[in-house]
């Protein structure tokens, strides 16, 4: 069985591979410094991930805003989102803390549609430019997680998503009200993710170390109604035109590893 899981992540990155090369490197979009590096410290204390930020090490990271709003109908629809990273030799630590009136979840199988509910998500390079593939992590106040490679004007300028990818990660939330009840008034959730390094691994991209840089995107979508599909989208850069979606690398910004 393990030696059946082996070679079908390896046919996964084999075939995101000879996809990827003749498109990855054809041009390079992200300009350094546009937009306004995030810097993620290094974790030397033991992290629970329980979707609290009860460890001290979460207090000195650095923490940004999703202050670019997108989609918005009401001015409730936009809440505040605070954005924190952490790194070690092992895993990739995330954890978004937001204030929401109307907690919401729906989707409960993977590999669905988590970013139509309330929904943290994040999209990785690893590496220092806007490449034409990225990885992206998007899960809903469930843990039902959307995880997948996605590739950028692949064929005939199209995008496609490899859903096979369905790597093992650690997720937990906690909600701060009633999930699916507006019919009062909720004060928030937090969810805190430990993301594997190994599961970035596979196609020769950078290190994670002091002074590397990834390219990446942090993402909130935010349902507010009891029914149909409406949301907000915030992100902690710009995107501009959200009409393409939020699968823009050449809108991602920096992440730089220090101590």
């Amino acid at each position: 069985m393990n030696l059946i899981m082996t070679l079908k992540k390896i046919g996964i990155f084999t075939i995101v591979f000879l996809l990827l090369v003749p498109a990855l490197f054809a041009q390079k979009k992200l300009v350094l410094g546009e937009q306004e590096l995030y810097k993620v410290h290094r974790n030397k204390e033991k992290i629970v991930v329980d979707g609290n930020m009860n460890e001290q090490v979460w207090h000195k990271a650095e923490s940004r805003s999703l202050n670019y709003y997108y989609k918005i109908e009401k001015e409730s629809d936009k809440q505040e989102t605070i954005f924190r990273m952490l790194w070690d030799e092992e895993n990739l630590y995330v954890f978004f803390q937001c204030k929401d009136r109307y907690i919401t979840a729906r989707e409960t199988q993977r590999d669905g549609a988590p970013y139509y509910d309330d929904c943290a998500e994040i999209f990785l390079i690893p590496a220092p430019d806007s490449l034409n593939m990225h990885f992206g992590f998007e899960l809903n106040l469930y843990k039902t997680a959307n995880d997948f490679i996605y590739l950028n004007g692949i064929n005939k300028g199209e995008n496609m998503v490899v859903k096979a990818y369905d790597p093992d990660y650690n997720v937990e939330c906690c909600i701060n009200g009633t999930l699916n009840d507006n019919s009062d008034i909720d004060k928030g959730w937090t969810m805190e993710m430990a993301i594997p390094l190994h599961i970035l691994k596979g196609v020769g991209f950078t290190p994670i170390k002091k002074g590397n840089k990834w390219a990446f995107l942090a993402v909130r979508q935010d349902r507010n109604d009891a029914k149909g599909e409406r949301r907000s989208t915030s992100t902690i850069f710009p995107i501009y035109d959200i009409s393409k979606n939020v699968h823009q690398p050449n809108r991602f910004g920096l992440v730089e590893f220090v101590k």
